[in-house]
């Protein structure tokens, strides 16, 4: 994880809406969880870093299924950080856009169902592949984000929705201040 300041104005926007929501509605004191939240918002701000796993021949890959198959077909490091956007992309999916998780032969509730199980079982294995590297994401936050999927990705819907308020008010936040 980078840092626990956040330098730009957008940093400081999903930071702050991260840790009012998260900390003051659902009473969760666990700063590395949200600042892993936050910077999962940040990263995902470009739409690249979504389809950032390309198979071995350098196609993007866009379903779960596809992206579990590149991650059995990698080791060590590589695999965790498969398994680690894995995780990632559930979570933005079910927690920002569920209504994006349209049905493709199965209904929207089950996709809905799908993505979370995948999520949670993708940074589970993340959280137990060693690295020799400073990992990106330390296990302890990966396997609490396994354990804590639903809640984080109910926590993500409420930041959307607040930004979606703070958006419709059209006033500057105090915090985005330079």
């Amino acid at each position: 994880m980078t840092s626990n300041f956040p330098t730009t104005t957008l940093q400081r926007f999903f930071a702050g809406i991260a840790e009012q929501t998260f900390q003051t509605q659902f009473g969760v004191a666990d700063n590395s969880l949200i600042d892993y939240v936050s910077e999962l918002l940040i990263r995902f701000v470009r739409y690249d870093a979504l389809f950032k796993i390309r198979t071995l021949k350098g196609r993007p890959v866009a379903e779960i299924g596809e992206m579990m198959v590149e991650a059995d077909a990698r080791i060590g490091n590589a695999r965790r950080e498969v398994h680690r956007h894995i995780g990632d992309f559930a979570l933005f999916w079910t927690g920002l856009y569920p209504e994006a998780l349209r049905p493709r032969g199965q209904s929207e509730i089950d996709r809905f169902i799908d993505y979370c199980l995948h999520g949670k079982r993708a940074y589970h294995i993340a959280s137990t592949i060693e690295t020799d590297e400073e990992a990106a994401a330390p296990s302890d936050v990966l396997e609490r984000l396994s354990d804590q999927f639903e809640m984080c990705a109910y926590g993500l819907r409420e930041v959307r929705r607040e930004w979606e308020r703070r958006d419709d008010e059209d006033t500057p936040l105090p915090f985005l201040i330079n």
